[in-house]
């Protein structure tokens, strides 16, 4: 899951979570959409959190590359 991603959960858990005064009721189960947007909203930071500890892992890395080329001296 991306940053965009994460922030869209994030939104849409916000709207769900804030905006919405609704229950409805699937045959027997009940659906509270306020437990919804919180679920979302959760799985929304989560996903960010996750995905700015990969990128700056990835920056941390760096773009240093090294070629093998064996016996042969280098010749550009």
């Amino acid at each position: 899951m991306g940053i965009g991603a994460s922030i869209v959960l994030i939104a849409a858990g916000a709207i769900l979570r804030f905006a919405v005064t609704l229950d409805t009721t699937f045959g027997s189960t009940r659906v509270n959409w306020n437990v919804v947007g919180d679920v979302l909203m959760i799985v929304g930071v989560i996903g960010l959190l996750i995905s700015l500890i990969w990128l700056a892992a990835a920056a941390r890395r760096g773009n240093d590359v090294y070629v093998d080329r064996g016996d042969r001296p280098y010749t550009p």
